[in-house]
């Protein structure tokens, strides 16, 4: 296994990172907002633009700034493309907040790789158009989106 660690968290908290060429980005904004200010040492990042929306209709032609079939094929190749590298790396996925779409694409990265989702029980408020599209370009493949009551369970548990 290649990638070895999936992590999402928010814009704020990855611009704040120190860089590591043993860890690959994906960075999602909004399309009104500046490129994430990521440190140059991140050598492998992604950089995808698109609300956190839902198409009202699926069968209504896209709207722009939506997550589409051409933005899900660059995830894909893009973590396939990490995840057949000759040495060990990480992910990470940010977006503004740090809440739905990178949980998406972090429950995606999961999926594809097998590799561990750090904190996965608080991606229960993932994106559900980004999961489904992401999805549909591996039918036999399945996303679990985890319940709140993980999240709960593990808030309420003693700690260390």
């Amino acid at each position: 296994m290649t990638i070895n660690r999936v992590f999402y968290t928010s814009r704020k908290l990855a611009e704040s990172l120190s860089g590591n060429p043993y860890m690959a980005v994906i960075s999602i904004t909004d399309p009104t907002t500046p490129q994430a200010r990521l440190d140059p040492l991140f050598r492998h990042v992604l950089r995808l633009s698109f609300f956190d929306a839902v198409p009202a209709d699926e069968f209504m032609p896209p709207l722009p700034g939506l997550f589409d079939r051409t933005m899900a094929r660059r995830v894909d190749e893009f973590v396939r493309e990490i995840h057949g590298a000759p040495f060990e790396m990480s992910m990470m996925v940010h977006c503004e907040y740090g809440v739905s779409r990178s949980a998406a694409v972090a429950l995606f990265v999961e999926a594809a790789t097998g590799a561990p989702l750090e904190a996965r029980e608080f991606t229960y408020e993932a994106n559900l158009w980004v999961v489904d599209s992401l999805q549909a370009l591996h039918p036999g493949m399945e996303i679990d989106i985890p319940s709140p009551l993980a999240a709960r369970e593990r808030r309420a548990s003693a700690r260390a």
